[in-house]
């Protein structure tokens, strides 16, 4: 790697002063080396993604593994990586600062925190607790450096719970209480995507685009949007391409790997001295 820790956090928080920039989420090093040849200016995990690479459902995969994964996203390419670290895998602000500490260690460039319980009852935590949770995170980033960056989620809209008032109250909390980015993942309209952006004004706010949409990059980017991540959208791509062919194969036919890289390309894509 050409690039320090240090001068890969300076180049991502450098990203989030202006305009727009597409965040692509790479589940694996193939995937992350891959992007970075197409010349993005940054990646981040997704939790999703990796999970499923790993036989399990999203947000059932242990710290470890995670802390694992990030290290070997962080060096597979000279990208800044953003970490999809969940709710810091803790639900009391000491353990997401020893969580986020240990995140820190990996050489991310970011890491956000989520305020969702994984509690189908009751899906959020409190707005008390959640702030809380990230201070401690916000803590935990200061005195290591505090140049890595940090992103408060507002889970709403993924956990069931599409009250844009509520949103809108997490996410000035959450950049008071140390939040460099913020981000609401499941919100689509216009005028949600407007509203979250004043709210939080000015600092950065990351949009999801997961799926098809009459957004354009150029679109996002005047409604005041500073990044565009696709979650688990990639490895979605991926997994329905193998389950085609994988289906075509069950039919008793060949014709599902119509489209599929080549053997060549990816060799040259990956050299033995990468």
């Amino acid at each position: 790697m050409s690039r320090t820790v240090t001068e890969k956090r300076a180049a991502f928080r450098a990203l989030h002063a202006s305009g727009c920039f597409v965040l692509p989420n790479p589940w694996d090093a193939g995937s992350a080396r891959y992007l970075a040849s197409l010349g993005f200016q940054a990646i981040a995990t997704t939790s999703s993604g990796f999970a499923w690479s790993t036989g399990h459902a999203d947000n059932n995969v242990s710290r470890d593994v995670v802390l694992a994964h990030l290290r070997t996203m962080v060096e597979a390419t000279d990208l800044p990586v953003n970490a999809d670290f969940e709710n810091g895998f803790g639900a009391d602000p000491q353990t997401v600062a020893q969580s986020v500490t240990l995140a820190i260690a990996t050489g991310v460039a970011g890491l956000s925190i989520e305020d969702s319980t994984g509690d189908t009852s009751a899906p959020l935590f409190p707005i008390d607790v959640a702030v809380a949770r990230l201070k401690a995170a916000r803590r935990a980033i200061d005195e290591n450096g505090g140049d890595t960056l940090l992103v408060g989620r507002a889970e709403n809209f993924f956990a069931g719970v599409p009250d844009l008032d509520d949103t809108l109250a997490r996410l000035r909390a959450y950049a008071a209480a140390g939040a460099d980015c913020l981000y609401a993942p499941g919100i689509k309209t216009r005028e949600q995507i407007e509203a979250v952006v004043a709210a939080v004004s000015p600092k950065p706010v990351n949009v999801l685009v997961g799926g098809p949409s009459a957004f354009t990059l150029q679109d996002l980017t005047a409604l005041g949007v500073r990044r565009v991540s696709v979650g688990g959208a990639l490895a979605r791509s991926a997994w329905g391409g193998v389950m085609r062919a994988a289906q075509s194969l069950v039919d008793g036919r060949f014709d599902g790997f119509e489209g599929a890289a080549s053997g060549a390309q990816l060799n040259a894509l990956f050299p033995d001295d990468a």
